[in-house]
């Protein structure tokens, strides 16, 4: 392993237990005690990231395989938009790969010689203990550990190196190759964009009835993955009514097309450029989405979410769509005071366009109505019926119509959690 200074592979997360191989190899005896507490922490790290991301087998080159998944570099970004590259990119890729490929060579026996251990035969036949992942979904577990198979196969750096650059044309690279949903972290470093590791699945499916209203949102996202024209989009109406849910769904049903979701909340809203200028030059469609959208009159923020839907010198990019939710048709909130003439404002009219604005530059508007008593009994027994209630229908119905009474009145929310009432009670 003395020739792991790498060109392009840098900058890996976990790298210390690579760093901790390398010790391991280039170590030429002497303190066998220090040998072996390296060989500890070597074999408890793997195992450690085998737990949180849910691999088994050879969990030494799964750890390889995760590094030149999440990898960022000018080969992989080049890969992911175009597949398979050429040219003198990939030369240098070759290079960082034939090391990698070594790497997946290494005598694990050979280190248990050296430190006086026995951990290579649990590392390369690793027993998992629950196949659910803490850190990954099995989607992503598994991509990860079909590309340490086929890797592992390679019989050439050449041919290591193809299989790396096709796994990076189907899968994408790094955070947005692996994951769907993503959030926003403000550090001392400046606007970090983090994965959402465990997100709810959600589907479309899922949301018993509003079929009008869910053809809309699939008609308009179906446009933005395939690059066709499409609006930004925002759902509007009733609390508990599945706009939230809904937005979900689109992505749990695009995800495979290309489609990735940013939460972004509105004190966040001074990033959104720095959001906007790290993700425009990827291989995804991103939905920024701002859920439970509103502002008071005395909230600012919404300035800069006009700006960056459509008013600002910069085009905003195509890869870039903007959903909200909110219980406001129109988001800011308006008061009789804006239109009367006693207003401190000599331009009233001018006051309430400004506040109408933001809502104005959604071209896509979708509402979601409060279900009325026949809906609401429908998604009932729809509800039920899909997760196996034992109850006859009039006594479900009596019941839920009591429910409703004292939790929140008629939605698809209440039918949702009445429902999970019963099998509460089912389960006890």
């Amino acid at each position: 392993m003395s020739d792991h200074r790498m060109i392009l592979y840098r900058d890996f997360r976990h790298e210390d237990i690579l760093d901790t191989a390398y010790d391991i190899e280039d170590s030429t005896g002497g303190d066998e005690a220090a040998l072996k507490l390296t060989m500890n922490r070597f074999a408890g790290s793997l195992a450690e990231l085998a737990v949180s991301h849910g691999y088994s087998g050879n969990i030494w080159q799964a750890y390889l395989a995760y590094l030149i998944a999440n990898n960022e570099n000018a080969f992989s970004m080049s890969c992911e938009m175009r597949g398979e590259v050429a040219g003198s990119i990939n030369d240098l890729a070759l290079c960082d790969l034939a090391v990698f490929r070594k790497l997946f060579a290494t005598d694990l026996y050979a280190f248990d010689r050296k430190c006086g251990t026995s951990f290579a035969k649990l590392i390369e036949n690793y027993k998992a203990v629950d196949e659910k992942s803490r850190m990954f979904n099995s989607r992503i577990r598994d991509n990860i550990l079909t590309l340490r198979d086929a890797l592992a196969k390679a019989g050439s750096d050449e041919e290591f190196a193809r299989i790396t650059a096709r796994f990076y044309g189907s899968y994408g690279v790094g955070k947005f190759g692996l994951h769907k949903a993503f959030r926003v972290d403000h550090t001392e470093e400046g606007v970090v964009i983090e994965p959402i590791t465990n997100i709810t699945h959600v589907y479309l499916e899922d949301l018993v009835g509003y079929e009008s209203a869910k053809k809309k949102l699939c008609d308009n996202t179906e446009a933005f993955v395939e690059g066709r024209p499409c609006n930004n989009c925002l759902l509007f109406g009733d609390a508990g009514t599945g706009k939230s849910s809904s937005v979900k769904g689109i992505l749990n049903r695009y995800y495979d097309k290309g489609l990735r979701m940013i939460e972004v909340y509105k004190h966040q809203f001074r990033d959104l450029l720095e959001i906007i200028a790290q993700i425009k030059n990827r291989n995804y469609r991103f939905i920024i989405y701002m859920d439970d959208l509103s502002f008071e009159d005395f909230e600012t923020e919404y300035k800069y979410l006009k700006a960056v839907i459509e008013g600002g010198l910069e085009k905003k990019p195509d890869n870039i769509l903007i959903y909200a939710t909110s219980n406001r048709r129109h988001i800011v909130r308006e008061k009789h005071s804006d239109k009367e003439d006693r207003n401190d404002d000599l331009h009233t009219n001018d006051t309430v366009q400004e506040k109408l604005s933001l809502s104005y530059r959604f071209g896509e508007t979708i509402f979601f109505s409060r279900p009325d008593k026949k809906q609401f009994e429908n998604i009932v027994k729809t509800l039920a019926d899909r997760y196996h209630v034992t109850m006859s229908e009039d006594e479900l119905l009596l019941e839920a119509n009591r429910w409703e009474l004292s939790h929140g009145g008629l939605s698809g929310r209440t039918a949702q959690q009445f429902i999970d009432h019963l099998l509460g009670l089912q389960g006890g």
